[in-house]
């Protein structure tokens, strides 16, 4: 599924910001054969400690990942979505069917988190492909990053994709000053040097997003975060590069960018063996 190696490949975007003006960005190609190293919290285990049979066995023991490709699972994403920011963050109106939905939603791929224990759905998010509107991906209405045109390659695969409507239901986020936000990722997440702990659904819905970017040969994915989120993901291999300036939308977020190859082809060995096996809980 995943390259064992980093190429010689540099993160390279060109950048449409709100004003129209284009600039290029580039990041220090990776080195092959070589784990880039990432800033540590108080505690984090480093990349090269975390156990990869334990990352997958406690996955499968308290989640399934999947596509949510039926009207059923679809729905499932779209209450959650409506927990979560309709009726406890208020940042989408109440409405009538319980379901939060948008015109970006058709076409798009869902990624749907359950409990094996109870069979809740706890999480979802979605990639979306552009669309023929006048704003092609939701980011756009924030006014902090602009789609490159043309929106597809010669070969008609999407050049870029935005992962959005990340969510996760308010019993899975529950300490004090999540309350305010979707999705969380903390240092707390992983718990003590006594009592480790991995944050299994934030990085499930990521790891979801990159597989589904990758089987469709997608460039580069785009998500419009704060900047904590992406420090403690960069932290796990997920290499995410500030495009735009950051805006307030629901507070302040700015908009990054992965390389969707080269962040699937980086990942440290126990997070990318976590990613291997979801990508094939999602597309098998």
């Amino acid at each position: 599924i995943r390259p064992r190696h980093t190429p010689f490949v540099a993160n390279e975007f060109i950048v449409v910001d709100a004003d129209g003006k284009q600039r290029e960005i580039r990041s220090p190609p990776a080195q092959k054969g070589r784990l880039q190293s990432y800033p540590q919290p108080t505690f984090l285990p480093t990349v090269v400690d975390l156990n990869v049979d334990n990352l997958r066995t406690e996955f499968r023991a308290h989640f399934t990942i999947a596509r949510a490709v039926s009207s059923l699972q679809r729905d499932k994403s779209f209450q959650i979505r409506h927990r979560v920011y309709c009726e406890e963050l208020g940042f989408e109106p109440i409405r009538a069917d319980s379901k939060e939905s948008d015109e970006y939603d058709d076409g798009a791929e869902h990624i749907l988190i359950q409990s094996v224990r109870t069979g809740t759905p706890v999480g979802c998010a979605r990639v979306v492909l552009p669309h023929d509107l006048e704003r092609a991906l939701p980011i756009e209405a924030s006014g902090a990053w602009m789609a490159p045109r043309p929106l597809f390659d010669a070969n008609g695969r999407p050049v870029v994709a935005e992962l959005s409507r990340l969510a996760v239901l308010h019993e899975f986020r529950r300490r004090r000053g999540e309350q305010g936000t979707p999705i969380n990722l903390a240092d707390e997440d992983f718990g003590t040097p006594v009592r480790p702990r991995f944050p299994h659904i934030p990085v499930g819905l990521y790891l979801g997003a990159l597989a589904i970017a990758n089987q469709r040969a997608i460039a580069s994915l785009v998500v419009l975060t704060e900047e904590r989120l992406a420090r403690h993901f960069h932290r796990l291999g997920v290499l995410l590069v500030q495009v735009g300036t950051a805006v307030e939308f629901h507070g302040l977020r700015a908009p990054y960018m992965m390389n969707v190859r080269e962040t699937v082809d980086g990942l440290p060995p126990a997070i990318g063996a976590l990613y291997d096996m979801i990508h094939g809980e999602i597309w098998n």
